[in-house]
Protein backbone atom coordinates (compact mmCIF):
# COMPACT_ATOMS: atom_id res chain seq x y z
CA UNK A 1 0.00 0.00 0.00
CA UNK A 2 1.27 3.46 -1.05
CA UNK A 3 0.83 6.66 1.34
CA UNK A 4 0.47 9.58 -1.17
CA UNK A 5 1.31 13.57 0.14
CA UNK A 6 -1.20 15.91 -1.31
CA UNK A 7 1.05 17.13 -3.62
CA UNK A 8 0.89 14.54 -6.66
CA UNK A 9 3.91 12.46 -7.08
CA UNK A 10 5.44 12.73 -4.00
CA UNK A 11 5.99 9.50 -1.97
CA UNK A 12 6.00 9.39 1.72
CA UNK A 13 6.14 5.13 1.71
CA UNK A 14 9.97 5.36 2.00
CA UNK A 15 10.17 1.70 2.15
CA UNK A 16 8.83 -0.53 -1.30
CA UNK A 17 7.54 -3.89 0.09
CA UNK A 18 8.54 -5.39 -3.27
CA UNK A 19 12.19 -4.75 -2.15
CA UNK A 20 11.49 -5.71 1.45
CA UNK A 21 9.73 -9.41 -0.18
CA UNK A 22 12.69 -9.27 -2.20
CA UNK A 23 15.22 -9.13 0.69
CA UNK A 24 13.38 -11.64 2.76
CA UNK A 25 13.71 -14.02 0.02
CA UNK A 26 17.43 -13.63 -1.26
CA UNK A 27 18.72 -13.56 2.30
CA UNK A 28 16.92 -16.21 3.75
CA UNK A 29 15.25 -16.54 7.22
CA UNK A 30 18.06 -17.98 8.65
CA UNK A 31 20.80 -15.66 8.11
CA UNK A 32 18.65 -12.54 8.25
CA UNK A 33 15.72 -11.55 10.75
CA UNK A 34 13.05 -8.49 9.87
CA UNK A 35 14.90 -6.24 11.91
CA UNK A 36 18.27 -6.42 9.97
CA UNK A 37 16.36 -6.79 6.78
CA UNK A 38 14.90 -3.37 7.93
CA UNK A 39 18.25 -2.15 8.73
CA UNK A 40 19.58 -2.29 5.27
CA UNK A 41 16.04 -1.24 3.34
CA UNK A 42 16.78 1.85 5.06
CA UNK A 43 20.68 1.96 4.26
CA UNK A 44 19.89 1.61 0.74
CA UNK A 45 16.90 4.54 0.96
CA UNK A 46 19.33 6.68 3.02
CA UNK A 47 17.52 6.36 6.06
CA UNK A 48 15.40 9.91 5.50
CA UNK A 49 13.20 10.59 8.48
CA UNK A 50 10.68 12.69 9.01
CA UNK A 51 8.86 15.06 11.64
CA UNK A 52 4.61 15.68 12.27
CA UNK A 53 3.63 18.75 14.31
CA UNK A 54 0.34 18.27 16.05
CA UNK A 55 -2.23 20.98 16.69
CA UNK A 56 -2.87 22.73 20.04
CA UNK A 57 -5.78 21.58 19.25
CA UNK A 58 -5.05 18.12 18.76
CA UNK A 59 -2.98 17.79 21.63
CA UNK A 60 -6.11 19.04 24.03
CA UNK A 61 -8.00 16.79 22.65
CA UNK A 62 -5.60 13.52 23.45
CA UNK A 63 -5.31 15.20 27.15
CA UNK A 64 -9.23 15.18 27.37
CA UNK A 65 -9.47 11.74 25.97
CA UNK A 66 -7.01 10.70 28.76
CA UNK A 67 -8.46 12.51 31.69
CA UNK A 68 -11.89 10.69 30.57
CA UNK A 69 -10.06 7.24 30.35
CA UNK A 70 -8.45 7.91 33.49
CA UNK A 71 -11.50 7.93 35.24
CA UNK A 72 -13.69 4.73 36.04
CA UNK A 73 -17.32 4.86 34.20
CA UNK A 74 -18.45 1.45 36.30
CA UNK A 75 -18.71 1.73 39.92
CA UNK A 76 -16.80 -1.99 40.97
CA UNK A 77 -18.66 -2.59 44.58
CA UNK A 78 -22.10 -1.47 43.09
CA UNK A 79 -21.86 -4.26 40.65
CA UNK A 80 -20.13 -6.75 42.54
CA UNK A 81 -23.19 -6.39 45.19
CA UNK A 82 -25.54 -6.67 42.55
CA UNK A 83 -24.12 -9.63 40.91
CA UNK A 84 -24.45 -11.51 44.65
CA UNK A 85 -27.78 -10.32 45.05
CA UNK A 86 -28.61 -11.92 41.31
CA UNK A 87 -26.45 -15.09 42.09
CA UNK A 88 -28.63 -15.31 45.29
CA UNK A 89 -31.92 -15.14 43.56
CA UNK A 90 -32.93 -11.80 45.97
CA UNK A 91 -32.64 -9.19 43.36
CA UNK A 92 -35.96 -8.61 42.25
CA UNK A 93 -36.87 -5.72 39.52
CA UNK A 94 -40.26 -3.27 40.00
CA UNK A 95 -41.25 -3.56 36.27
CA UNK A 96 -43.76 -0.78 37.11
CA UNK A 97 -40.86 1.48 38.42
CA UNK A 98 -38.92 0.91 35.39
CA UNK A 99 -41.69 1.80 32.88
CA UNK A 100 -42.90 4.48 34.74
CA UNK A 101 -39.14 6.03 35.20
CA UNK A 102 -38.42 5.48 31.29
CA UNK A 103 -41.98 7.18 30.79
CA UNK A 104 -40.51 10.36 32.80
CA UNK A 105 -37.23 10.22 30.92
CA UNK A 106 -39.17 9.81 27.50
CA UNK A 107 -41.21 13.11 28.42
CA UNK A 108 -38.38 15.12 29.99
CA UNK A 109 -36.46 14.59 26.36
CA UNK A 110 -39.40 15.58 24.29
CA UNK A 111 -39.86 18.66 26.33
CA UNK A 112 -36.15 20.30 25.21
Amino acid sequence: MKITHNKVGQNLNLVDTGKADQAMKTKGPSSSTGASALKELQAETGNISSSVDVSPRAMEAKKMKDIAMATPDVDEAKVAKFRQMIDAGTYRVDAKAVADRMVDEQLKFGEE
